[in-house]
């Protein structure tokens, strides 16, 4: 594809693909030349393309256009008619400009960030060819599909100086984060045991017949759009429910174990103080079954849940379910019992020698009561959810400083999802699997460290020096 703006007329005119992915796709490795981000001053605007047009990717897009000190001034897809349907949606007047080929972007448009929205089996991939090439990343969470390819990503980061940020926004909600801090700093004493949401595992892909390919892309865009897992035919069920698939997410639905579990497990590790580190046991404590994830029985809603407004949300979700019990060095047990009609989803309970502290998105409540009711207690939110993580992200593109949710930390809130699918997978209810979180291996199942890993389809590798520390 050409620098050809999209618009509705030109999207209709346009050819169907770039000569650059008629000819090789994008199936080729990662630079592995350093290149140098750009210096931006204070009061300069923050060039950004986005990658990856979901619907995820205009919720994204739709907050964004509300932030002065970012513009946005490509997109790119490679399955073209979201090109078109997206700026159809959102940017008509913004003479924004469409590529099937990321890599073309963010040469041409000489972009200071991109945010990637990709699938989640493309985003680790995507995300390494950014960085490698010199602009900084807002990633989707879960931000990797296996915790080994999260510590490449990781590593990639260090080695390029690149400013990151993994959208578990909650870490810039102020409520949130002064909750947190409460914990953190011992207002419920020592915390001796998290509760959480018992979420809903992926499911595996039962082979099915292939469907005829949709209007409008190129010849090798399922090919691209595959990515790292196995090349399969084509199917309506994988373009656009991928995210309850194994091979191409961890549980992305609504109440899933990366879905909804990603925010739930961040919000842990940072009001236990753990950002860098994690558990050192996880125990799978009953049989894996396909279960709906709540009663859903008529009672009295007290005012302290501060789920509530996500209940209904789930009401009919169900799949592979099984409490996990985790430990960290000091002795906190996490447990991860909770249904949906009863917990809160996006949070947890923090549960001390001196009382309680439940955080959920943007709501807080405590036993007892007085434990939140600081005068230095910050007001709700009165912007979109996202906004203040993606101003953190361009902020911190500008000072070239740590942003909230940086890498490292998504990394190690990832992990745990991880840890709670593959102690489902390997199925061994009662056995107490030890994880060092150091090496990010496990030091007594090797049936385990199986899962940590998995085959990518040639040319979809990630960067060889990325297997080691920067």
């Amino acid at each position: 594809m050409s620098e050809k703006q999209w618009t509705r007329r030109a999207f209709l005119a346009a050819t169907t693909t770039t000569a650059a992915l008629i000819a090789g796709g994008c199936a080729t490795k990662p630079s592995t030349a350093r290149v140098v981000p750009r210096k931006i001053s204070p009061n300069e605007t923050v060039i950004v393309g986005l990658i990856g047009l979901g619907g995820r990717c205009r919720d994204i897009g739709a907050t964004s256009l509300k932030i002065p000190t970012m513009r946005i001034v490509a997109l790119c897809d490679c399955f073209q008619p979201r090109i078109h349907s997206y700026i159809d949606k959102l940017g008509k007047d913004q003479n924004w400009k469409g590529y099937a080929d990321f890599r073309e972007m963010i040469e041409k448009e000489k972009l200071d960030g991109v945010m990637v929205e990709t699938t989640t089996h493309a985003r680790a991939w995507v995300t390494c060819w950014a960085m490698d090439a010199g602009v900084d990343v807002y990633i989707e969470k879960p931000m990797c599909l296996t915790i080994e390819e999260g510590r490449q990503m990781v590593n990639v980061a260090r080695r390029n100086k690149s400013v990151t940020q993994v959208g578990t926004q909650q870490r810039s909600i102020a409520l949130n984060n002064w909750a947190s801090d409460l914990v953190k700093n011992g207002a419920i004493g020592k915390v001796h045991t998290v509760l959480a949401p018992d979420f809903v595992s992926p499911l595996h892909w039962e082979p099915k017949e292939g469907q005829d390919m949709p209007d409008g892309g190129s010849p090798n865009w399922w090919d691209i759009w595959t990515n790292q897992s196995e090349l399969r035919p084509y199917h309506h069920d994988l373009q656009y429910g991928w995210a309850q698939w194994w091979d191409y997410d961890g549980g992305g639905i609504s109440y899933g174990v990366t879905g909804w579990g990603t925010h739930s497990y961040d919000q842990i590790q940072r009001g236990l103080g753990t950002d860098e580190t994690g558990p050192v046991e996880v125990e799978l404590e009953e049989p894996v079954t396909t279960k709906r994830v709540g009663e859903f029985k008529e009672r009295t809603i007290s005012e302290d849940e501060t789920g509530q407004a996500y209940y209904d949300m789930v009401r009919n979700t169900s799949g592979p379910r099984a409490k996990v019990r985790m430990k960290y060095k000091n002795g906190t047990e996490l447990k991860l019992h909770l249904d949906a009609d009863c917990s809160p989803g996006l949070g947890c309970i923090f549960i001390g020698e001196k009382g309680k502290i439940e955080i959920n998105r943007d709501r807080v409540s405590s036993d007892p009561k007085e434990l939140l009711q600081g005068p230095d207690r910050p007001g709700n939110l009165t912007v979109p959810e996202t906004q203040p993580h993606i101003e953190n992200w361009i902020e911190c593109i500008k000072t070239r400083k740590r942003c909230t949710a940086d890498i490292e930390y998504g990394q190690r809130s990832s992990s745990i999802c991880y840890l709670v699918n593959i102690a489902r997978d390997v199925g061994q209810a009662g056995k107490t699997l030890k994880w060092d979180p150091d090496k990010e291996r496990f030091t007594n199942c090797d049936e385990a460290n199986k899962f940590l890993a998995r085959p990518r389809r040639e040319g979809w590798e990630l960067p060889d020096y990325a297997k080691k520390k920067a």
